[in-house]
């Protein structure tokens, strides 16, 4: 499985950006379909998922500002981010599970940069 990230770039804190990620190979319709990111100096972490039967789940630092979504025929996972504030800034990663056996799969990350 291939993943390519792209919408990534520099904002204004309080703009908005479109994070998007497309999927190919062999895994249709992943069971989870998600976004992590890393900040500098920091661990990687979750910013939402959401799962093939349409359940989400967000960090509690962008909820109400950020919204998932997922194109399971184009096999292709959305971030829409509103109001970005600085400390959203980060490489943010795309990331797919699922399949028999259970695989996760990443992509190459796309800069997120938020100047105030």
């Amino acid at each position: 499985v291939q993943l390519q990230a792209s919408g990534g770039g520099l904002v204004q804190a309080g703009g908005s950006l479109r994070l998007s990620c497309a999927a190919s190979g062999t895994m249709p319709n992943p069971n989870v379909m998600g976004w992590y990111r890393q900040a500098p100096g920091k661990q990687r972490e979750l910013v939402a998922v959401m799962m093939s039967g349409g359940g989400t789940n967000y960090a509690d630092s962008v909820k109400g500002r950020f919204t998932i979504s997922r194109d399971n025929a184009k096999n292709t996972v959305y971030l829409e981010m509103n109001s970005l504030k600085s400390e959203d800034l980060a490489v943010y990663y795309c990331n797919v599970r699922g399949g028999s056996p259970w695989k996760s799969y990443w992509g190459q990350g796309t800069q997120v940069t938020v100047s105030s």
